[in-house]
C-alpha cells in the first residue's frame, strides 16, 4: 500500500493500540471467566512490547511485530468472517494497511500484483486540510461537518471495475498538542472556513507537526458497484455536457459491464420515430446501434420479428435473445437474429426506452457469449431505465431546440443585438396571459438609427443560368433524336419521323436564344409525348433498350431533365454564396465586439446585408457617431476581403462567375419596425420609403450620359448624395490603398436618374487582389485585369 506519511501533515503520527488495549485492561475486572482469559492472552502477548502502547513511527515494526498485532485485533478482526468481510487497519489519512480480512486480501490480488488503492475524492492536497478538521473538531472543540463518503475503485479479477465504499471506525485514534500548536479564536476559525481551497492558510493556523495522532483505523468496506453503476448511469445521461463528449460513451458502456459484471458487454441506442414507424441512428460520438447493423434507418417490421416487434412496440417490455444462433436457425434467418448474427453476437437483451405507452427509442446490450445476457439479468434494468428515459426525453427537448435555433437563424433570425427587446416584450405577453388578459405581441420599433447596406452580386447571373439552361436542353433533344432516329430505322413509323420533326423545331426555337416559356414548353413535350413512345419502345424492341437507359440515366430525379450545365451553375452560385457569408459572418463578430449593432444578410444571386447601429438598438449603452464611422469603414474593408475570397475561389469553380460590390451610403438616420407577417424588420414610414426604393433599384442603374453599368467586376462602387460623405469615403479608400486593399485609381461618377430617385453620385475605386504564391508562400497583389491575366494564362 502506498505510504503518504512523508507528505506535509499537521499531525506526527504514531501508530498505537493503546485505547484498545485499556478496553482489556478493564476487561480483567469483569465477572466473565472467559473475558478475563481473553484479556489475559491479548495483555501478555503484548507486554513484552511496550512500543505497542507507547506507539512507534516506525512502519517496518508492524512486520516485526506482525503475529502479536494479529492477536490483539483478533476480537475486530474476526475469523469466522473474514471471507465475508472486507475490513482493514491502517494509520489515519494514510494508505498503509497492517491488517485485513482475507476477502479483501483476495480482492487486492485479484486487481493484480502493482495495484495500489488509492481513495477517490481525496487529492493529495486537501489532505492537510481534511486533517485540520479532525484537530479542529477534537482538540478545539469546533463542530465541524467534514464527513464525506470515501470509495476505492478496484478491478476485479475479469477486469471489471468494482466499487467500494469506505467506513471509518476512529474509536481506537488519539490526538494531543504538541509545543507547535496554537490557540485559535471564533475569528480564526471564520478565516478558515472561508478559505478551504487556500492550504497556506491552514497550515498559519494549523501548523505542520503541531499535533501527535496516536492509534489507528479500522476501515469497513462494502461492495457499491451497482449502487454506483445506478449514479453513474444517471448522471451521465442527464448531464446534457458530457453526451456529447468524446468518451461519453465509452465510460457509458464500462458503467454497464459494472452494472452487469460483465467486462465484454457492449452497449448501443436505437431512435423510434412513430410518424413513419422506423428505427433512425441516434447521430453522436462512438453511438451505434446493433438492430439497424450498417444502415441509417430501417421499418421496425422489417428490423424486428413478430414477438421482439410486439414485445417492445405494443408491450413496451423487455426483449431478451439468450442464444441467438439458436433463434436464428429457428425463425429461418430473419431480423433481428440475422443483423446481430452477422456481427458476431450471440446473446441480447433491447430494452424499450418508453413514457406513458410511447416509445421513444430502445437500449441495446449485445454480448458475443451465449447466455451471458438473458431474460433474468434483464431485470436489472429496471433500476436505471427511468434515468435513461428521462435522459432520451430531455435529448428530444434539446434536439427539438436545436432545431428551432437553426430554423431561426436560417430562415426567421432574431438577431442577438435586438433579442433584448424580443424577451422584454415576451414578458410582458406572459404576464398579460397569467392575469386574465388579452395578450399581444407588440410591434417592435427601433427609432434614430444609421443604415448601411452592402452587396456583392453575381454578374450576369440571369444569362449564365440561361445559357446552361439552353445547353442541358439542346443535349437531352439532341439524345431524343439519336433514340428516335434508331427507332425509324428498326420500324419506318411515320409517328417516330413526326416526333423528330417536333425536336428539332424546339432545337431550333432555342438554338439562339431562350425565351420564357420554352423551358416548360419543352418538358411538356418530353414528359407527355416522349416519354410514353420510349417506355413502349423499351418493352417492344430490346435492341433500343440499352439506348433508352443510357439516355434516361442522364434524366435527374429531382428535375426530371437533364441537369448537368445548371448543375455546375447552380453549384457555382451556392459556393460563392456559402464562402463570401463565410467570411461576412466571421468578421461581424469582430465588429459585434466593437460596437452592438443590427445585422442581418441574404444570399441571392450574391450576398447582400443590412446593417443599423444606433442608441435604440444597444439600450444601455451610449451611442456616439464615432462607431459610425467605424463600421463604415469595417464594411468597406470586409467587402474588400470578401471581393479577394471570390476571386482566389474563381479558378476552382464549375463556371467562372464574376461578381461586382456596391454600398449605399445614406447620411440620414431612420427608423426600422419587425414586420410580425413577414418576420424581418423593415424601414418604417413612407418618409423613409426612399431608402428602400434606392436598395432596390441601384445595381440596375448606369453612369450618367452613357450605357455603362455602375457596378463592375473589379471596382468598389460607393453610392452617396452628399458631399460630406464623399470626402468620408474618399478618406477611407485613401486609408486602405496604404494597406493594400486598392490600387489608387479613383473615379467620381453620375448616376443616370432612378424613377423616384435623382442626385446620386458614386466613388468606384480600383480593388487589388492578393494570391498566394506557391514557390514564396508570399502574397502578391494584382489589379482585376492583370488578376485575370494571371488566372486565365
Amino acid at each position: 500500500m502506498k505510504d503518504n506519511r512523508n507528505v506535509e501533515s499537521p499531525f506526527i503520527q504514531l501508530i498505537s493500540f493503546n485505547k484498545l488495549l485499556k478496553q482489556y485492561d478493564a476487561m480483567l475486572e469483569s465477572d466473565d471467566e472467559f473475558l478475563v482469559a481473553k484479556a489475559k492472552r491479548v495483555l501478555e502477548a503484548q507486554a513484552p512490547y511496550p512500543e505497542l502502547r507507547d506507539g512507534f513511527a516506525d512502519v517496518s515494526l508492524l512486520k516485526k511485530h506482525e503475529k502479536v498485532i494479529r492477536i490483539i485485533l483478533e476480537d475486530a478482526f474476526s475469523e469466522v468472517l473474514t471471507d465475508n468481510e472486507i475490513k482493514a487497519a491502517s494509520i489515519p489519512f494514510d494508505n498503509v494497511v497492517f491488517n485485513s480480512s482475507r476477502r479483501f486480501q483476495k480482492i487486492l490480488e485479484n486487481a493484480g500484483k502493482d495495484f495500489v488503492p488509492e481513495m477517490r475524492n481525496m487529492p493529495e492536497d486537501q489532505m492537510y486540510i481534511v486533517a485540520c478538521t479532525v484537530i479542529l473538531n477534537f482538540h478545539y472543540g469546533f463542530p465541524l461537518d467534514f464527513k464525506r463518503p470515501f470509495f476505492y475503485d478496484i478491478p476485479d479479477a475479469n477486469g471489471v471495475m468494482r466499487h467500494y465504499r469506505i467506513l471509518y471506525n476512529a474509536d481506537f485514534f488519539e490526538i494531543y498538542p504538541t509545543d507547535k500548536a496554537k490557540d485559535l479564536t471564533q475569528e480564526d476559525v471564520d478565516e478558515l472556513l472561508e478559505n478551504f481551497d487556500n492550504p497556506e492558510i491552514w497550515k498559519e493556523k494549523i501548523p505542520p507537526n503541531s499535533f501527535i495522532s496516536k492509534g489507528f483505523v479500522i476501515s469497513n468496506m462494502f461492495d457499491v458497484t451497482v449502487e454506483h453503476s445506478i449514479s453513474e448511469i444517471k448522471s451521465g445521461l442527464i448531464a446534457s455536457d458530457k453526451r456529447g463528449s468524446d468518451n461519453f460513451m465509452e465510460e457509458l458502456q464500462e458503467t454497464f459491464q459494472s452494472f452487469f459484471n460483465l467486462p465484454k458487454i457492449r452497449v448501443g441506442f436505437v431512435a423510434y420515430n412513430p410518424e413513419t414507424n422506423q428505427f433512425e441512428k441516434v447521430y453522436g460520438k462512438g453511438m451505434n446501434s446493433f438492430i439497424l447493423n450498417d444502415s441509417e434507418i430501417e421499418a421496425c417490421d422489417a428490423a424486428l420479428c413478430q414477438g421482439s416487434y410486439s414485445k417492445l412496440l405494443k408491450d413496451n417490455e423487455y426483449f431478451s435473445i439468450s442464444n441467438v444462433d439458436k433463434y436464428y436457425k429457428l425463425s429461418g434467418g430473419i431480423n433481428p437474429y440475422k443483423n446481430l448474427k452477422e456481427q458476431g453476437i450471440k446473446s441480447a437483451i433491447f430494452a424499450p426506452i418508453a413514457e406513458n405507452g410511447k416509445l421513444l427509442g430502445v437500449l441495446e446490450l449485445v454480448s458475443k457469449k451465449v447466455n451471458e445476457l438473458n431474460s433474468v439479468n434483464a431485470t436489472k434494468l429496471e433500476d436505471v431505465m427511468p434515468y435513461i428515459v428521462s435522459a432520451v426525453q430531455r435529448s428530444k427537448a434539446e434536439e427539438e431546440n436545436l432545431i428551432d435555433a437553426i430554423i431561426q437563424h436560417e430562415c426567421t433570425s432574431v438577431h442577438e443585438s435586438v433579442y433584448w427587446r424580443f424577451r422584454e416584450e415576451a414578458k410582458h405577453f406572459i404576464k398579460d396571459n397569467l392575469e386574465g388578459g388579452q395578450p399581444s405581441f407588440k410591434e417592435i420599433v427601433f427609432k434614430d438609427v444609421h443604415p448601411l447596406y452592402g452587396q456583392i452580386d453575381i454578374k450576369n447571373s440571369s444569362q449564365a443560368r440561361n445559357t446552361a439552361i439552353q445547353r442541358d436542353l439542346m443535349i437531352q433533344l439532341s439524345e431524343i433524336n439519336d433514340v428516335l432516329a434508331e427507332a425509324f430505322k428498326l420500324n419506318k413509323l411515320p409517328i417516330y419521323e413526326e416526333l423528330m420533326f417536333r425536336v428539332n423545331n424546339h432545337i431550333d426555337a432555342i438554338r439562339d436564344v431562350l425565351h420564357t416559356n420554352s423551358e416548360q414548353a419543352i418538358f411538356n413535350f418530353v414528359k407527355e409525348e416522349i416519354v410514353p413512345v420510349f417506355n413502349h419502345l423499351k418493352q417492344a424492341d430490346s435492341t433500343l433498350t440499352n439506348l433508352i437507359s443510357a439516355y434516361e440515366a442522364k434524366i435527374d430525379k429531382g428535375t426530371e431533365s437533364y441537369y448537368d450545365h445548371r448543375r455546375n451553375y447552380d453549384e457555382t452560385v451556392m459556393e460563392i454564396n456559402q464562402e463570401l457569408v463565410a467570411v461576412m459572418d466571421r468578421k461581424q463578430e469582430d465588429a459585434q465586439a466593437m460596437f452592438p449593432h443590427y445585422f442581418e444578410r441574404y444570399k441571392t444571386d450574391g450576398v447582400e446585408h443590412n446593417m443599423y447601429i444606433g442608441d435604440s438598438i444597444v439600450g444601455d449603452q451610449d451611442f456616439d457617431p464615432l462607431y459610425l464611422n467605424n463600421l463604415r469603414l469595417w464594411q468597406l474593408q470586409v467587402m474588400c476581403e470578401m471581393e479577394n475570397t471570390h476571386y482566389n475561389l474563381k479558378p476552382h469553380l464549375p463556371v467562372p462567375l464574376d461578381v461586382a460590390s456596391l454600398i449605399l451610403v445614406y447620411n440620414t438616420s431612420l427608423s426600422i419596425r419587425f414586420r410580425m407577417d413577414e418576420k424581418r424588420f423593415d424601414v418604417d414610414g413612407t418618409y423613409n420609403a426612399r431608402y428602400e426604393i434606392i436598395k432596390k433599384r441601384i445595381d440596375k442603374s448606369f453612369v450618367k450620359g452613357t450605357n455603362e453599368r455602375l457596378t463592375q467586376p473589379g471596382k468598389m462602387v460607393i453610392v452617396y448624395s452628399q458631399k460630406k460623405d464623399e470626402l468620408e469615403y474618399l478618406r477611407y479608400v485613401k486609408y486602405l490603398k496604404s494597406k493594400g486593399y486598392f490600387d489608387g485609381k479613383v473615379e467620381i461618377v453620375e448616376l443616370e436618374g432612378l424613377q423616384g430617385v435623382s442626385g446620386l453620385k458614386a466613388i468606384r475605386a480600383n480593388i487589388l487582389y492578393k494570391t498566394k504564391d506557391a514557390k514564396t508562400a508570399s502574397e502578391k497583389t494584382y489589379t482585376y485585369d492583370d488578376l485575370m491575366e494571371e488566372l486565365n494564362s
